[in-house]
């Protein structure tokens, strides 16, 4: 999957996402992150792209025109990494034709206050992209114009201000890496962690069997894989009903789990 990041901190972004897993996804070519700086695209020595909005107000907005500008840069270097990906795997005896091509339109994503919550299910969806460029923004924002032409998706990590959008774009491309398949070492265990079902994940323990005084749920030393899946889901459970009852109202519990989840909050009645 390749990631295209328009910014004004390239070094920030590639700093944070060239460690640990992500680095790692990346130096195995199963992630291509670029960092595309949208100040080279500035008319100006100083290579400012901000300007005081029309109709006045408080702070600075990027201009259109640098960032439109990096774009296009961003999807010809697409159509041309496409371009010759497909030539390469064309057979001799067929024409390449510009028909052959795929046009469909790059996901370009807004980090903002103002767009949808990112939450686990975007990420899944998102992770099918072949590239995605996420547009950072800064200042008070940038000029609606150029907004209306490119962007595809606005998105929100949360309902709070940032100083910008790199910190967003990061948290992002983290996210979605790990759906990627290759990126984690265990590709199993993307579809167990938390907020898969609408369930939180379950608590989880290491050597040794007892710390602090606190022992290892016996369950877990018994062997009894089924019983060991059983328990896990019911934790899952109990902890998302206690810690995110706004997720617990989204999740399907089967017949018998309701039934057993009931006789749980009966026994605490007492």
């Amino acid at each position: 999957m390749n990631f295209h990041i328009m910014t004004l901190f390239p070094e920030m972004v590639m700093n944070g996402l060239n460690t640990s897993i992500i680095g790692r996804a990346i130096s195995r070519d199963l992630l291509s992150i670029e960092a595309v700086n949208i100040r080279d695209f500035a008319f100006n020595k100083h290579q400012s792209v901000d300007d005081y909005p029309y109709g006045g107000g408080a702070g600075m907005l990027m201009q259109a025109e640098p960032v439109y500008l990096a774009y296009q840069s961003i999807e010809e270097s697409i159509a041309k990494r496409k371009k010759e990906s497909q030539i390469e795997n064309t057979p001799a005896n067929e024409e390449q034709t510009e028909n052959n091509l795929d046009k469909k339109k790059t996901r370009v994503v807004y980090l903002s206050p103002q767009g949808d919550t990112f939450n686990q299910k975007m990420a899944e969806e998102l992770a099918q992209e072949e590239d995605l460029v996420l547009l950072c923004g800064h200042y008070e924002g940038i000029d609606e114009r150029v907004l209306e032409e490119i962007v595809t998706d606005y998105v929100s990590i949360g309902d709070y201000i940032l100083t910008g959008g790199e910190l967003p774009a990061m948290v992002m491309v983290d996210t979605i890496s790990r759906l990627v398949p290759g990126v984690l070492h265990n590709d199993v265990s993307a579809e167990f962690e938390s907020f898969q079902d609408n369930l939180l994940e379950y608590p989880q323990y290491s050597r040794p069997e007892e710390w602090h005084g606190k022992k290892v749920p016996a369950i877990l030393l018994s062997g009894h894989h089924a019983n060991i899946e059983k328990w896990r889901r019911e934790q899952s459970i109990l902890r998302t009903k206690e810690r995110r009852p706004d997720l617990f109202e989204k999740c399907e519990l089967t017949k018998k789990e309701k039934k057993w989840l009931e006789e749980v909050e009966a026994q605490k009645q007492k």
